[in-house]
């Protein structure tokens, strides 16, 4: 039975290995776009993770049997169709369950909101599209008993995810918390902890830190207990709501983000978001923002790269396992 306090792995914390491609050019090495979810198992468990947070392929029964024998849980990835199309969707369902997993997490918006959409309709027609997208797989989350936790990922608001989450009323839908996304959408993070503690079924766990620059500020996941957030108190307002909740880190090592809140541009599509948002998210940068540079790692190798997200990673399950326990 996995302990109180540990925490599983989402497959973006980690780097995928490079892959030899077959044929003329098979010395040559390519990233594939996604982690074989064996070898991910594998890897979090050497790691030190609890369980795993993927996208489900290969042999989903072998797959489970290593879960098993690790006493790891697996929740899987997965992705809305927004053509109409639920096959896909309905198989993924059936590849979870073959897998040991009751809950898959989707994100709406592949990108983020200030960046893929440059004027008001254009987002509006998205959030339609989005809406009626929801509604076609909420039948399919009844009938198969599988949990589709929708991710806050620099998309909606704090009160346009509780209004999506409250517009459909089913167990199977909910929430996949990320702790740190919606500061670029200027929303608090323990008010997002709060009010969406009902609906939170899955978790990206991270912990972020800011700097100012001249367009807004810049944000930056960083090692759990190492940032601005109040990690304890956020786990314990969603564990409240949900005892069983599993944590899955989200540690993503890159360079920092710039949230150009201070550009025309970035207002265009935030029609509800006012000067009180602005004002609160500077008061936040100005009362964390000093220090150092943020940390980047596109000057690194991959191989250095990928060595800083294992010691990354390391940093935060022991922080996990040491304040993030019931």
């Amino acid at each position: 039975m996995e302990s109180a306090g540990s925490m599983g792995i989402a497959e973006t914390s980690l780097t995928p290995p490079p892959r030899a491609i077959e044929g003329p050019v098979a010395s040559r090495l390519v990233r594939p776009p996604v982690w074989d979810a064996y070898e991910l198992l594998e890897k979090c468990h050497e790691l030190g993770g609890a369980g795993i947070q993927t996208q489900l392929n290969g042999d989903l029964k072998k797959l489970r049997h290593r879960a098993e024998q690790f006493d790891m849980w697996i929740e899987g990835m997965v992705s809305v169709p927004r053509n109409g199309d639920t096959a896909s969707f309905e198989q993924s369902l059936l590849d979870a369950k073959a897998a040991g997993a009751t809950v898959v997490r989707a994100a709406m918006l592949g990108g983020r909101r200030y960046e893929s959409f440059t004027k008001l309709e254009d987002w509006k027609r998205w959030v339609d599209q989005s809406r009626g997208a929801v509604e076609l797989v909420v039948r399919l989350l009844d009938r198969h008993k599988v949990v589709l936790a929708i991710e806050n990922h620099k998309d909606w608001t704090l009160d346009e995810m509780q209004g999506l989450l409250k517009t459909y009323e089913s167990e199977y839908l909910g929430c996949c918390f990320d702790f740190g996304n919606n500061i670029a959408l200027l929303d608090d993070p323990m008010d997002m902890a709060v009010t969406l503690a009902p609906y939170v079924k899955a978790t990206h766990v991270k912990d972020m830190a800011v700097r100012p620059y001249q367009d807004g500020f810049l944000l930056s996941e960083v090692p759990l207990g190492t940032g601005l957030l109040d990690l304890v108190g956020m786990v314990t307002t969603l564990r409240r709501a949900n005892p069983r909740l599993r944590l899955s880190l989200e540690m993503i090592t890159r360079d920092p983000l710039k949230v150009p809140c201070m550009t025309p541009q970035y207002w265009t599509v935030f029609p509800d978001r006012n000067g009180r948002y602005l004002a609160r998210i500077f008061k936040l940068v100005q009362e964390h923002g000093g220090g150092g540079p943020l940390p980047t790692v596109s000057q690194l190798s991959r191989e250095e790269r990928v060595r800083v997200e294992e010691e990354n990673i390391k940093v935060c399950i022991s922080y996990a396992c040491a304040h993030l326990a019931h």
